[in-house]
C-alpha cells in the first residue's frame, strides 16, 4: 500500500538531511586532514528537524497552490484559430490545454520566499540552538568514536529541554536570522522558480527542494558545527 504524499515526502527528506550532515563532516575533516570520525549527534538532530519541519512546509505549499494555481486552462491554438482544427481536437478531447499563470506563479514565489523564508529560518535556528543546548555532553562523556557518540544520540533520555536556556536561544536565532536569510536568497528562489514554474506535483516539488536542500543542508551543518 503506498504511503500518504506528506509522510513519503518527510521520510526522503529526513534520509537527505541524513545526508548532507554527514558530507558536511566528511569535508570539515578533508579540509583538515583529520581522520573521519562520524558524530551521531548533529545526524540525529538534523533528521529530527525535518521530521518536525517537513510536514508543516508540505502543507503551505499545498495552500500555495490550492489559492494560486500554477496552471489554468485556455482554448488550444488550433481550437482557437481553425474550424477544422477544431473539429479534429474535439474528437481527441483536446479543446483545451494547461498554460503556466505567470501572475500565480510570481505571487506564490514572493510568498515563499518571504513569509515562508522568514518563518523556516527563525524556526531552524530556534530549534538547532535549542537542541543542541539539551544534548549537551554530559559529564565524562566523550565523542571521540562514532560508537561513542551513537550511544548519545540516539537514546532519547540525553535530551534535557529543562535545562535550555531560551533567552540565550532566541538571542542567538535573531543575531543569525539576516545572514542565514539571506544566503538563502541565492538558492532558494531559483529553486522556487522550477518547482512553481514546471513541477506540478507537490510531491515532486518537496524532491525538488529536498535534493537542493542536501547542499544547503552542508552549509547549514557546517554553519551550526561552528557555533556548539
Amino acid at each position: 500500500m503506498a504511503l500518504p504524499p506528506i509522510i513519503t515526502a518527510t521520510i526522503q527528506s529526513a534520509v537527505l538531511a541524513a545526508t548532507s550532515n554527514l558530507l558536511a563532516q566528511s569535508l570539515t575533516a578533508y579540509q583538515n586532514e583529520a581522520r573521519l570520525v562520524i558524530d551521531w549527534v548533529p545526524v540525529f538532530q538534523f533528521v529530527v528537524y525535518s521530521l518536525v519541519n517537513v510536514p508543516p512546509n508540505f502543507l503551505w505549499q499545498e495552500f500555495l497552490e490550492s489559492t494560486f494555481p500554477a496552471y489554468h486552462t485556455t482554448p488550444t491554438s488550433a481550437a482557437a484559430n481553425d474550424e477544422k482544427a477544431l473539429e479534429r481536437e474535439a474528437k481527441k478531447g483536446k479543446l483545451v490545454e494547461p498554460r503556466l499563470n505567470i501572475t500565480n506563479t510570481a505571487i506564490k514565489m514572493m510568498l515563499d520566499q518571504t513569509i515562508g523564508a522568514a518563518v523556516n529560518t527563525l524556526l531552524f535556528s530556534i530549534f538547532m540552538h535549542s537542541i543542541q543546548s539539551a544534548m549537551v555532553e554530559p559529564p565524562g562523556a566523550s565523542f571521540s568514536g562514532s560508537d561513542s557518540s551513537t550511544q548519545y544520540a540516539f537514546p532519547l533520555s540525553p535530551i534535557g529541554y529543562g535545562k535550555v536556556n531560551w533567552s540565550d536561544v532566541v538571542a542567538r536565532s535573531r543575531a543569525e536570522f539576516y545572514s542565514i536569510l539571506v544566503a538563502g536568497w541565492k538558492v532558494w528562489p531559483i529553486v522556487s522558480l522550477i518547482n512553481f514554474a514546471f513541477i506540478k506535483s507537490i510531491q515532486g516539488r518537496n524532491l525538488v527542494g529536498s535534493l537542493a536542500g542536501v547542499g544547503w543542508g552542508v552549509y547549514m551543518s557546517l554553519i551550526t558545527a561552528r557555533q556548539e
